[in-house]
């Protein structure tokens, strides 16, 4: 697979809390040249990002009940409409972690569902994707959390944060592709720093790569440490 047509799949990241404006503007320098599929921040740097890429066709993601998920349906909410207003075009959101293992499927649901029912009344309509921790979660879990987030409209299934303690892995990519098939997206993210690994990942079924070594991959080079 070519370098130009692996760009396409990047997802250029800087979620750490130490972020600065600085660092925004290099990532989106750096998306802009290379063709990344988007950039994702925290929400504090939505507005700044989307101002660097007006007129570019990379698009703008943030981070929804990030890292833990454990915020209430209506704080999501909030975070999801204001997302959008500062020009965010997808929003990539955590699962309530402890709800499923709860086995409070129907409050996950509906958990996702929220954040869903917001981005699709946008004009014109915004992603969700749905982070399911996958590391914290047993392959029963993932399945269920796979499941929910189909019934409740999501665009993307992702495995994780970054900030669990574990990232993506071959084996889960392809337990989420047999679940989801050709209902959902799957984002890769977390540990992916170079192009070997992220073409694997490609290869299991993967349509979005969530990385910090966004460059490192497009230039085949092993890349630097981080999520």
């Amino acid at each position: 697979m070519p370098e130009i047509q692996i760009a396409k799949y990047i997802d250029h990241t800087a979620l750490k809390p130490e972020t600065t404006e600085g660092n925004i503007i290099e990532l989106c320098r750096e998306a802009k040249h290379y063709g990344f599929a988007a950039v994702c921040v925290n929400p504090y740097y939505v507005n700044l990002a989307s101002k660097l890429l007006t007129g570019t066709t990379v698009k703008v993601a943030t981070v929804i009940g990030f890292p833990l998920g454990a915020t209430t349906i209506e704080t999501k909410n909030f975070e999801a409409e204001q997302a959008f207003k500062e020009g965010a075009h997808e929003v990539d959101m955590v699962i309530n972690i402890g709800a499923l293992k709860s086995n409070k499927d129907e409050y996950v649901q509906n958990d996702i569902e929220a954040v869903v029912k917001i981005a699709k009344s946008q004009v014109p309509k915004k992603l969700v994707k749905v982070i399911i921790e996958t590391c914290l979660l047993t392959d029963e879990e993932k399945k269920r959390a796979c499941k929910l987030a189909i019934q409740a409209g999501a665009d993307f299934v992702k495995t994780s944060t970054g900030f669990g303690g574990g990232g993506a892995t071959i084996k889960d990519v392809r337990l989420m592709k047999e679940v989801v098939q050709d209902k959902a997206l799957i984002k890769a993210s977390g540990g992916i720093r170079d192009y070997k690994t992220a073409l694997e990942m490609i290869k299991a079924g993967a349509d979005r790569i969530g990385t910090s070594s966004g460059v490192a991959i497009v230039t085949n080079k092993l890349g630097s440490e981080g999520y």
